[in-house]
């Protein structure tokens, strides 16, 4: 049960990578469909954890680059725990359907991004409206549907090798 926990785990890893590149790349084709800027909320989520933490990033353009690289590694590093956390519980929780658990994923995505930003202050999701609400739901319905079908991919690859001979 240890190994197949530890290739589940790693499975939901590599998959959340294709997912969070799969969820820039919608974020990034939606800012070049409808010409609208990207959001700053990443840095300044960056920037407001690092001052709760106490952590001084720096002056002008140093401490901005700081806050960017810090807020893209925040999502990056979201998406990978997510995918850990999904192929652990796909071990227990096999009946629930690659669409159905992949759009689950994407909702825990949404949920998980959004509550720092909301607990800090810095957004309020009952403001959005429509087109704040779908440029920020499709890409992590992306990522969770890119995730769930990457990882049965790879899970399905790991159990064929088991079965075969050899």
């Amino acid at each position: 049960m240890k190994s197949i926990l530890c290739r589940y785990v790693v499975a939901g890893v590599l998959a959340a990578a294709a997912g969070t590149t799969a969820l820039y790349a919608t974020t990034y084709l939606d800012q070049v469909v409808r010409g609208r800027p990207s959001s700053d909320l990443p840095e300044r989520t960056a920037g407001r954890l690092a001052d709760l933490a106490g952590l001084g990033l720096g002056e002008g353009d140093k401490a901005e680059s700081r806050k960017q690289g810090i807020g893209a590694l925040l999502g990056i590093g979201t998406g990978v725990v997510l995918g850990a956390a999904y192929g652990g519980l796909r071990i227990r929780v096999r009946e629930v359907s690659v669409p159905v658990g992949g759009v689950g994923l994407g909702l825990v995505a949404t949920v998980v991004a959004n509550t720092p930003m909301t607990a800090l202050g810095l957004t309020d999701p009952r403001t959005w409206g429509t087109a704040g609400w779908l440029s920020d739901l499709v890409p992590h319905l992306v990522f969770g549907l890119v995730t769930a079908y990457a990882f049965h991919m790879m899970a399905d690859q790991a159990g064929s090798r088991r079965n075969q001979p050899g």
